[in-house]
């Protein structure tokens, strides 16, 4: 069983809906700790900004069951956007402290060319880094695109965390992997086949 959090931010619908189209089985959107403690998998969706969604979350009671099934139980794990966001140790868009399962900040897009636009909006090829392998590439490629809408973007403390790259102005992660945490800042459920194969991909992680 995969859920999809629901902790009140988050394009859940598109997810589930991308997810079943991706052949999952059984597949839930979810705010019960119990459900979410027996998932195999679990996505934390979020658009929004950063403190919002750890404000809902902290007062949704659910950091602790997620806490305990991504750090104790150690089973797959995926944050999308601000849900990827959330996963790092804090941000430069708020005060209160992330999810902290990645060793990671959230930073603002720095342009050296002002003519880019913030935020980082629309499709965009991704850079897989070389000798980078996990069953979450299997048929992901740099000429894969993927839809991005964003304004910060996670800067990881260790390069072995990067799964994923983008450039837009400066090379920046857009997919990490740490263990069994994963993020993408870009939208899977709405990349059309590149984000279906990626669904497809997450669904084959062993649990």
């Amino acid at each position: 069983m995969i859920s999809i959090v629901n902790y009140g931010l988050g394009n859940m619908g598109s997810v589930l809906n991308m997810l079943k189209k991706a052949g999952a089985a059984d597949v839930r959107i979810t705010s019960d700790p119990d459900e979410i403690i027996h998932s195999d998998k679990i996505i934390l969706p979020g658009v929004g900004a950063f403190d919002t969604g750890m404000q809902k979350i902290n007062e949704s009671g659910l950091k602790e069951t997620l806490d305990y099934f991504a750090l104790v139980k150690k089973k797959p794990v995926l944050g999308i956007c601000l849900g990827m966001q959330l996963l790092s140790r804090k941000s430069e868009e708020g005060n209160l402290s992330g999810l902290g399962w990645i060793d990671a900040e959230t930073i603002r897009f720095n342009m050296p060319d002002n003519k880019l636009k913030i935020p980082h909006m629309g499709w965009n090829e991704v850079i897989v880094p070389s000798n980078k392998q996990s069953v979450l590439l299997k048929n992901i490629d740099n000429n894969s695109r993927f839809y991005f809408v964003h304004s910060y973007h996670v800067q990881c403390k260790n390069r072995e965390d990067v799964l994923l790259e983008c450039h837009y102005g400066i090379n920046f992660t857009c997919a990490v992997l740490h263990d069994n945490i994963i993020g993408m800042q870009f939208h899977p459920e709405k990349s059309h086949r590149f984000g279906l194969q990626m669904f497809r991909n997450f669904i084959a992680m062993p649990c």
